[in-house]
């Protein structure tokens, strides 16, 4: 799909993320502190009346309602990219097993049994060595030299 695609799946996807990234943002912060602040401040100039009640919790419910989509259609997205991610990791190493390729497709029963499975491999693992020992810093220096020796070749 071209980046200047002016579909409405396309404008809502463009929106959201910017959305997402101004509201997770220190001035969106700050501007809904402040309508707060104001909110409050005004309080007694309205005599605490229902209708000064009515205006934050009918805006702060409305931003809220909306939020839940702009943010699950960004976690959808994201979560669809790490997948994607992980499935090439997965297919590019060699003696990982390609039936964990599109995984967040089983079943809860089935993943359960995956589940036990790593549990198993990981505390055979664990009766092997000492995490310490098997993620030492000594570890990821010769991890390090191979890894730029290979990218020298």
């Amino acid at each position: 799909m071209a980046h200047h695609d002016k579909s409405p799946a396309r404008v809502f996807e463009r929106f959201a993320s910017s959305a997402t990234r101004f509201t997770g943002s220190v001035p969106a912060f700050t501007l809904a502190l402040g309508i707060i602040l104001v909110w409050a401040i005004t309080g007694p100039l309205f005599r605490f009346s229902n209708t000064w009640q009515l205006v934050i919790n009918t805006g702060t419910t409305i931003v809220t309602f909306l939020m839940v989509f702009l943010i699950q259609q960004t976690q959808n997205k994201d979560g669809l990219a790490i997948q994607l991610k992980l499935n090439e990791l997965v297919a590019a190493l060699e003696g990982a097993s390609n039936r964990l390729i599109s995984v967040e497709d089983l079943t809860a029963e089935e993943l359960q049994v995956l589940r036990a499975h790593y549990q198993l491999l990981a505390s055979k693992a664990k009766e092997l060595s000492e995490t310490r020992d098997s993620h030492s810093i000594e570890e990821a220096e010769r991890r390090h030299q191979r890894k730029a020796r290979q990218s020298a070749r």
